[in-house]
């Protein structure tokens, strides 16, 4: 049973690029079918959405509120060492959760250290169609779409179709 639907951002929840203005504002660019997915789909199934991300954005933050994500890890560089603290300190009724509840879905090497030991304990990987190869090869569903335009989306309706 997936319990943890973790995500990377830049490159997954957006298309990796950042956008800069002339004063040095940032912008990124979320799909709202993932936003529907994660905020709607994701609590009726039972499942606790986590962003795990190297970088550090407001931005970030901001979307996080919108679509409820309390769960919101920035500036990580060693996600696995994240995401084991997070199941660590998740118990419901008594029962202690694994990496074979999790799901999680990234779009490049920097996500390959938490991918690999979930999927050898049986959780779920996915990624963009424009993942880097290696990430690629050992996903167990890749979209039909790039980051940014809905490939998370895709990954939370196929978990609840196929897996649940």
């Amino acid at each position: 049973m997936i319990k943890f639907l973790v995500m990377d951002v830049d490159g997954t929840l957006t298309d990796g690029k950042i956008y800069m203005g002339n004063n040095g504002e940032m912008f990124k660019a979320f799909d709202i079918k993932d936003g529907c997915g994660i905020k709607n789909l994701l609590p009726k199934n039972d499942i606790v959405p986590v962003i795990i991300t190297a970088r550090k954005s407001d931005i970030l933050l901001n979307r996080c509120k919108e679509i409820d994500i309390t769960n919101v890890y920035q500036g990580v560089s060693d996600k696995f060492e994240c995401l084991e603290s997070i199941i660590n300190t998740f118990k419901e009724d008594g029962y202690q959760y694994s990496l074979k509840n999790v799901a999680y879905i990234g779009d490049d090497i920097i996500d390959l250290p938490c991918m690999l030991p979930i999927k050898s304990a049986g959780g779920l990987i996915g990624c963009p169609k424009d993942a880097v190869k290696e990430v690629i090869d050992i996903s167990d569903f890749v979209s039909s779409k790039d980051g940014g335009n809905g490939a998370v989306r895709e990954f939370i309706e196929w978990i609840i179709n196929n897996c649940r």
